[in-house]
This record gives structure tokens, C-alpha cells and sequence, in this order.
């Protein structure tokens, strides 16, 4: 598959990887791509990003959403609702947590699986390998012959969790990708992603 990737593809995992290596993270994990993503300039998904209202200069705000993610321990907001349903406060434990062993502890990773090597880089953890699945059959029901960091972009909205929830408040949703790089005007391409995106509703 690596073989298909496009020079601005490897580019974001390779990104992805020095990411995961930053933050002290012993596998490269769906986070770490986005943020990656999030560096490049000048390929395509830095342009969709850019017509969708986010230009390089004004991420931040998703940066420091992710950033909260990981301090909720990989935890969406989403996920810490549906906890608020059940009587957990999500941000009294992680309080309380932080004040035991020290800010961040719950962004800390756990041993396990070491995942897939790419590139030579860090391992990828089970959810970054299948965003990589999932990246190949959006460009595949594209029919397209390589996969482009555009195709990283769609797969990661096309997912569940936190990249996707973080990207779609800030208003890039499959959708509107689609829109920005393939002049769809809804999702009329159907099932053309492959059922990603419909795994994502």
C-alpha cells in the first residue's frame, strides 16, 4: 500500500511519527496524524483545510481541543457525556487524577501491542493502522491511483472519534471535504468511500 502513498502522504507520517516521538508516546496514534496534518502546507488537504476556514495560522483552537483530548486520557466529548448520562464526571477525575500523579498523567501511554512500523518510524496503534485501511478504500472508491494526505484527511472525518469530533466543530466533516476537493455537492458518491463514512454516523 506504502508504495501508493504520494510525497505529501509520507510526509504526514512521517510527521505523524516525530509527533508521537514529542509527546513522549511509545506508538503513533489517529492524534498524531491529524497534527501532522495540521503542519502541512501546500498539498491537498492543506487546501481544503484552508477553503473550510482553517489556514495554517488558525488552527490553534484545534490543536488545544486535541490537546484536551489527550489530557482526558484519549477520551471524546462524546464519550465524556455519555459518562455525565451515567453520574461520572469525566473532569472531576481527571482533577483528581492530576492532582495524585501531576498534570497529564492521563495522557501518559500504556505498554501493549507495539503495532505496525512505518516508514522505519514508530509503531502505528491499531486505530491509526485502520485509519490507513480506511485511507486506501477512499482513494480506491475514488478511483484513484495514489493516495494523497487529502485521503488521510477524509478517513480521519470518516471515523469515529475525537480527530473526527474535534475536526467536524470546527466545520471539516466528510462532507464538506468531499465538497472542497471533488466538487460534491452532498454525499451523493453513496457507499463511493467505501462504508467508511457510513461507520461514522
Amino acid at each position: 500500500m506504502f508504495e501508493r502513498f504520494t510525497k505529501d502522504a509520507r510526509a504526514v507520517v512521517q510527521s505523524a511519527a516525530t509527533h508521537a516521538e514529542r509527546a513522549g508516546a511509545e506508538r503513533v496514534e489517529e492524534t498524531h496524524v491529524l497534527l501532522a496534518l495540521l503542519d502541512r502546507e501546500g498539498g491537498r488537504g492543506s487546501f481544503a483545510l484552508a477553503a473550510l476556514g482553517l489556514p495554517p495560522g488558525g488552527r490553534d483552537g484545534l490543536v488545544r481541543d486535541l490537546g484536551e483530548v489527550r489530557r482526558r486520557g484519549g477520551l471524546s466529548r462524546a464519550d465524556a457525556q455519555a459518562l455525565s448520562g451515567l453520574g461520572i464526571d469525566v473532569s472531576e477525575i481527571v482533577s483528581r487524577v492530576e492532582e495524585a500523579h501531576g498534570e497529564g498523567a492521563l495522557a501518559a501511554d500504556g505498554e501493549g501491542n507495539a503495532g505496525a512500523r512505518l516508514f522505519g518510524g514508530r509503531p502505528f496503534d491499531h486505530g491509526a493502522r485502520e485509519l490507513l485501511t480506511d485511507t486506501l478504500r477512499i482513494a480506491v472508491a475514488r478511483r484513484e491511483r495514489h493516495i494523497g494526505d487529502e485521503h488521510l484527511l477524509l478517513a480521519l472525518t470518516a471515523r469515529r472519534g475525537a480527530p473526527s469530533e474535534i475536526l467536524a466543530d470546527h466545520g471539516v466533516t466528510y462532507t464538506s471535504l468531499a465538497r472542497v476537493l471533488y466538487g460534491d455537492d452532498s454525499d451523493a458518491e453513496g457507499d463511493g468511500h467505501g462504508g467508511v463514512a457510513a461507520r461514522a454516523g
